[in-house]
């Protein structure tokens, strides 16, 4: 496993002067169904949480213990919620950004900083910087990405008590073989991403 995301980024912009830095992250570019959700969290300079790492390096159990831990120890923290519908009106890339900027007015407190996994928020009024695989390399990113994560996961396990016959609680959405078997078998739900199914089918 890959060694904990540190504060040494975090640690330049203190130095700096900057004092409230949002980790951003997201969850659900990729999968065929449900929402992209993204997260944004402040913590106080200096602090840091046992465990917190890549979400998808963690056990959904580890993943909603931290996520208390997270949403306990830091000093804001938003999230923001694009539904598949809009996913298909934006696209994927788009709506992440929209969900990045919903996380953001949803905080607290105004950030200073924007630290973002892969890629610029655009337009952003924010000071920021993008850092590739940030959550592997940023605390605070990482923390992100456990709050998007979870948030995900536990509106996935909602539309499964909606939509039992697509099994949401076993693959979250994903293009699973299991996933794209019941597509075909049952057609598409109110909540998959028509936009992805094109080449599935057959459109």
């Amino acid at each position: 496993m890959k060694p904990e995301p540190t504060l040494d980024i975090e640690t330049v912009l203190w130095e700096h002067g900057y004092r409230r830095i949002a980790g951003m992250d997201e969850a659900g570019r990729g999968p065929l169904a449900g929402p992209v959700v993204a997260a944004a969290v402040v913590f106080e300079p200096g602090v840091l949480i046992a465990g917190v790492r890549d979400s998808k390096q963690l056990t959904e159990k580890q993943r909603e213990i931290l996520f208390d831990e997270i949403v306990h120890k830091c000093v804001a923290y938003g999230i923001g919620v694009v539904d598949p519908a809009e996913i298909d009106r934006l696209n994927i890339r788009q709506a992440t950004f929209l969900a990045m900027r919903k996380a953001l007015g949803a905080m607290k407190i105004t950030p200073d900083y924007l630290l973002v996994d892969g890629e610029e928020l655009p337009n952003s009024i924010y000071p920021q910087e993008a850092i590739i695989k940030g959550d592997d390399k940023s605390f605070t990113i990482a923390a992100a990405s456990i709050l998007a994560k979870v948030t995900r996961d536990r509106i996935m396990k909602a539309y499964h008590r909606q939509y039992p016959q697509y099994h949401f609680d076993q693959h979250k959405g994903y293009g699973t073989r299991l996933h794209r078997e019941l597509i075909l078998q049952y057609g598409p739900s109110p909540i998959h991403r028509r936009s992805f199914l094109k080449k599935l089918l057959g459109d």
